[in-house]
Order: structure tokens, then C-alpha cells, then sequence
């Protein structure tokens, strides 16, 4: 960071002392600052000459119009013996594969694609573990210009249909099962059926994960990887050219792909990655995620910076809570990501990483997925390490990266993320569209164009639904839908989404601002709050999911009543407290408040596909605390 700021300040002949001078540099001349980005990234490809954005409005910006680029040419520039990918299963298997080999299984599976008839523009999909062989086979699409989409094998055959039904793709890679919590899942029926699904399959391409035997009907990933030498080929596209198709977690309706670009992508996440996390090439880098997750798609993107990718697949807690902390020790991972959530359940579980582990290589831990409570940077620091950069981050699948982000040249306040992003122009807006100031609560925005911006939604060819996904509320201005505040340190609090914002008596409330006291307690191990529509307003309804053997006693009841009362207002209490004994979740952990309100008030949720655990809702279902 601090070389990349010494860069501009030569280059420009500005003095930009502090951090939030380079930001406000970086967003008041973006052309200049996302070029000189690509410049010091040292991204692979032809920039082009200057303008390097054009029609600056949003939506509609072009970014780099003249530039030509390969998103795995750039993720295989390094072609040595070092290590690329260091993949290791919950059930202790291990397996290396360095540069070199990783770029000749890539040119393998580029050029079987080749002859399948797969090229620029066709949609190439996964259904894969986060192992070495999701990577091959999305730089072996990405090589010759085709569309990639994956999800993680825990999908069930509608959530897959509902995702690539919609994108028809040509070639399906797919695992033959894969390990979770102790248990092996099998997947040959499930990909059977899929297959059925998606008539605009021309092959399946099956990968031997848990078993040593393809798929029946199917083509080998091993046997192509292993079909001789191929040279690497790449094909250069524009900037804007579609690489990923991301899905939204698809809890209010049908999925919505949203398509990536690959330069726009390539280069916001290499930004991250080398300037706001410091990863170089003598980093290993890792990040606790799924295929069904952008996190996966943003630690691939991690190859670009030379580093080693540590891959991790199966449960974090499979043999026990040690387990992703042993991977860091062993491996010696030095930028170690993870969830808000998976840190709470650590703190909870009562082991100590300080004391158990030698985590002297971890130079940064990452948290995203969820807001992380103030109480988790105490444990991170009290627990983990203490010299350790702790970067909350937030951003989200719409935008492929981070709206704040971290900064290692930047001291860490308790409950804030540290800094807004580089190149993007981020404020928080009232109901009428006015910019707020630090200290008061309102919803993130974006009120500048940026080279993440989805090339669209697929199948929307007129963009209808894209703009109105985020500009309709305030026009021209991206509306991201998390409610948030700015810090007096330049920095920002967040509180949630604000479509799932409590209004009691008028008065917004973020769901983390209760989460927060009451999940400190330690009966308490997570918890769920909901609006109730009741006697012409809105009450607060919370569920707890408490410790084993506990139940839901008064006492318990006004412990949590109080802290919540101590901690935060009396507005925020409840008015109805009820015991769950699981809370429903996305496939990449994040709580879905919106369909628990739609099961209080007797509505059917959409798209229960999408929920890693669908039957945990019927326990909000008639409950008989919330008819009186």
C-alpha cells in the first residue's frame, strides 16, 4: 500500500500523506488510479491508450474499451515448481500441485474443450468440492474465452436446475461425491439426474473425488489432464468480456445470474488482494469457502498475485475445532480467511488458537459473510494472535469484491472495518438520498462507477431487472441494501441488511446491533430477529438456538432482555423471545431473516433450494408465544 501511494505520489507530483488522501485521489481520478493499479499489479494483457473509462455513468460505464486481456493468462503467469495450490480434505488427505503442473493441466483441459466445440462466450459450469481439479477446470474455460459457473456439491438438484438451467451450458465438470462432517456423500444419482436437467449438455466431465471410478456415462477429468502435452493457449478478450456467472443466494425467488467481466473482475480483486490484504508471491494464501461462494472465486484470483493457494474442503470442524487451525500451522498460511460467524463459533467452543497453535506465519485474518461483532475482534486478539492485521470486510456476489475493505498501513478499531475500498466511492444515504455523515446510520452506496460492476443479469436483455436490482431506489447511484454508518476514523459499522432492518414504532434497528449482546451470553449460541407485523406496527421477535441441554427459562429470558436493554436501547428489546433448536442458512452461512418473517406471518418462503437447511424452518412455523 504504502509503495503503491509512494508510485502516485511521483507519478502525479501530489502529496498524498495518509491513506484517506490516496482514497480520495483514487476516486476522484478513477481513470488514472484503475490504470495505474493494472500498471502495478502487473496484470497480463494490452491496457490500450487512454480514455481508459468512457461515458462515466451508472449503469453504462466502459472501462478500458481498447484493452485485450485473458483472465488465466494472468493466473499463470508464475510457471515454476513452487507450489500453486495445496489442497487438503477434512479427512487429512493432502495433495501439491505446483506452477508448472497446474499450467499443463490447464492447457489440457483448454484444449479438450477446444475440440468439444467449447469457445469464446459458451458457458462452461462445475459441481465441485473446493479441491485442485474446480480450479483446472475453470482456467481451462477461462483460457478459451468460455463463461464459468459452479456450485458446491451440497446443492440439491433444484437448486442446481434453478442456476444453470438458466445458462444452458455445453459442459458440466462433476465431482463423484465428496467428505462432509464424517460422512461420504455420494453424488452419481444426483448428477444422473442433473444430466437430465440440462438438455444443452454436450458432455459431463467427471472427476474421481471420493472414488477412483468416473462417473458411468461420463468423460475422465484424469484421463483428459493426462492426455499429453498441450501448450498453453489464451484466448485475449476485451476488459468486459462475461467470464463468471455468480449467483444470488436466491432466498426471495429464482437465482439471479450475475454476470462478471473478466478484466473488471481480475483487476478489482487483484487490488484487494495486493494492496488492502499485502499479498505477494511468498504468501500462502487461504480462504474457508465453497464453490457456491464469490470467496471462492476471489481466493482463485489469488494465483494472479503468485501466491500459493491453500484449499480446504469439508466440514471446519471435522475431526474438531482445531481443524482449520492446525491447516494454518501445518501449512503455515499467512493470510487466513474466514467468516464472522466461524469465528464466533470458536470463541464459543472455548479453544484458545494462542495457546494450542504456533500461528507465527499469520500476518492477517480476514472475516466476511456477516457482520463481526466487536466482542470477536476482543477474541481474535485476546485468543488467536496478537500481532495481526484483523480485516473486516464487506462488499458482496453483486460486485465480485469489497466495498470496505482492510489496509495494513491502518490501525484497527474495535467493531470497524478499517477503510473504504480503493476506487470506490462509497457513502451512506438517507431515505431521501442525502449523503450522511460519520455517526449516522443510513444505507451504502456507491454514487461512482466502478469496473465490478455486473455486466448485467442473465436472460434480462433489456437490463430491466439489473437496474432495477440497484438503481431504483436512488437513480444512478448504486444501492447495495446493507445498513451501515461511517467512522469518525474513516472507517465503517455495519449492521446487517437493511431489507431485513427491524422498524418497531418507526425507529430502524439493525438485526447486529441485537445479535451482538446476545450472543456474548454463553448459553446463547446464536439468534434471529424478526419484524411481526401486530396491532397496526411492528414488534421484535427474537429466536435463540441455545447451548445443549439448556432451555429457555424466564431467567434466562430476562438475562437476555437485559443485556440486550445494557448494551443497546430499550427499542431494540424484544417483545417475543422463542427457542430454536437450529436457525435456517444460505449455502455460504449467512441467517435468512426475510424467510423466517415470511414463515411467522404464514407465508411461503421462495426457493427453499437455496437454504443449506430448509426444514429448520418449520419450527418458526405456528409458534404459539407470537398469538398473543
Amino acid at each position: 500500500m504504502t509503495a503503491f501511494r509512494r508510485r502516485i505520489e511521483r507519478q502525479t507530483g501530489q502529496s498524498l500523506p495518509s491513506y484517506a488522501e490516496l482514497w480520495r485521489w483514487s476516486v476522484d481520478e478513477r481513470a488514472a488510479f484503475w490504470r495505474a493499479a493494472w500498471e502495478f499489479c502487473e496484470l497480463v494483457g494490452e491496457p490500450g491508450w487512454a480514455p481508459f473509462l468512457v461515458d462515466d455513468r451508472m449503469p453504462g460505464a466502459k472501462w478500458f474499451p481498447e484493452s485485450r486481456l485473458n483472465y488465466a493468462e494472468n493466473l499463470l503467469a508464475r510457471g515454476d515448481d513452487a507450489p500453486a495450490l495445496v489442497f487438503v480434505s477434512e479427512t487429512g488427505a493432502r495433495r501439491e500441485l505446483s506452477w508448472a503442473e497446474l499450467r499443463a493441466q490447464v492447457a489440457a483441459v483448454a484444449a479438450w474443450l477446444r475440440s468439444a466445440g467449447v469457445g469464446v462466450g459458451d458457458r462452461v459450469a462445475g459441481i465441485v468440492p473446493n479441491c485442485p481439479e474446480a480450479i483446472v477446470a475453470m482456467l481451462g474455460a477461462a483460457s478459451v474465452g468460455a463463461i464459468w459457473s459452479s456450485c458446491s456439491p451440497d446443492f440439491g438438484v433444484r437448486g442446481v436446475l434453478d442456476r444453470f438451467g438458466q445458462i444452458e451450458p455445453k459442459v458440466l465438470f462433476a465431482a463423484d461425491g465428496y467428505w462432509y462432517g464424517g460422512k461420504t456423500h455420494d453424488l452419481e444419482a444426483r448428477v444422473a439426474e442433473i444430466y437430465r436437467g440440462l438438455p444443452s449438455l454436450a458432455h459431463v466431465v467427471s472427476i474421481s473425488f471420493v472414488g477412483e471410478k468416473p462417473l458411468g456415462g461420463t468423460e475422465s477429468f484424469e484421463r483428459i489432464v493426462r492426455s499429453g502435452r498441450h501448450t498453453p493457449q489464451y484466448e485475449r478478450l476485451p476488459f468486459d468480456h462475461p467470464l463468471f456467472i455468480l449467483f444470488s443466494s436466491g432466498t426471495t425467488g429464482i437465482p439471479k445470474g450475475i454476470v462478471h467481466c473478466a478484466g473488471g473482475l481480475l483487476l478489482k480483486i487483484a487490488v484487494e488482494q495486493r494492496l488492502h490484504c499485502d499479498v505477494s508471491r511468498d504468501d500462502r494464501l487461504f480462504y474457508f469457502t465453497t464453490c457456491g461462494w464469490m470467496m471462492w472465486n476471489w481466493l482463485a484470483t489469488g494465483l494472479a498475485t503468485g501466491a500459493t493457494l491453500v484449499l480446504f474442503d469439508g466440514s471446519p470442524f471435522q475431526p474438531s475445532e482445531r481443524a482449520l487451525w492446525d491447516l494454518a500451522e501445518r501449512e503455515r498460511i499467512t493470510v487466513f480467511g474466514t467468516s464472522a460467524k466461524y469465528l464466533d463459533a470458536i470463541r464459543k467452543s472455548g479453544l484458545v488458537p494462542e495457546r494450542t497453535h504456533d500461528l507465527s506465519s499469520v500476518k492477517t485474518i480476514l472475516s466476511t459473510g456477516s457482520v463481526l461483532a466487536p466482542e470477536s475482534f476482543d477474541f481474535v486478539y485476546e485468543g488467536i494472535k496478537q500481532d495481526v492485521l484483523l480485516s473486516s470486510i464487506s462488499g458482496g456476489t453483486d460486485i465480485a469484491g469489497c466495498f470496505v475493505a482492510g489496509s495494513p498501513t491502518l490501525p484497527v478499531y474495535r467493531g470497524e472495518a478499517q477503510c473504504l475500498a480503493l476506487g470506490m466511492k462509497v457513502e451512506v444515504f438517507d431515505e431521501r438520498g442525502r449523503s450522511l455523515p460519520p455517526g449516522e446510520k443510513g444505507e451504502l452506496v456507491c454514487t461512482r462507477a466502478f469496473p465490478t460492476q455486473p455486466v448485467g443479469f442473465w436472460n434480462d436483455p433489456d437490463g430491466a431487472r439489473y437496474r432495477a436490482a440497484y438503481f431504483e431506489r436512488y437513480p444512478q447511484v448504486w444501492h447495495h441494501g446493507d445498513w451501515v454508518e461511517l467512522t469518525e476514523h474513516g472507517g465503517m459499522t455495519l449492521f446487517g441488511r437493511s431489507d431485513a432492518v427491524l422498524n418497531p414504532g418507526g425507529v430502524r434497528i439493525g438485526t447486529a446491533e441485537i445479535y451482538r449482546p446476545v450472543e456474548q451470553l454463553d448459553d446463547v449460541v446464536e439468534a434471529i430477529a424478526v419484524g411481526q407485523d401486530w396491532d397496526s406496527d411492528v414488534r421484535v421477535v427474537l429466536f435463540v438456538r441455545l447451548r445443549e441441554g439448556v432451555t429457555l427459562s424466564p431467567e434466562l429470558e430476562r438475562e437476555i432482555r437485559a443485556a440486550i436493554r445494557t448494551h443497546a436501547t430499550p427499542r431494540h428489546v424484544p417483545a417475543r423471545i422463542a427457542q430454536v433448536t437450529d436457525i435456517p442458512r444460505t449455502k455460504s452461512g449467512k441467517i435468512v431473516e426475510l424467510a423466517v418473517r415470511d414463515v411467522v406471518h404464514g407465508r411461503t418462503p421462495k426457493n427453499l433450494e437455496a437454504l443449506a437447511n430448509p426444514e429448520a424452518l418449520e419450527q418458526f412455523r405456528g409458534r404459539s408465544e407470537l398469538s398473543s
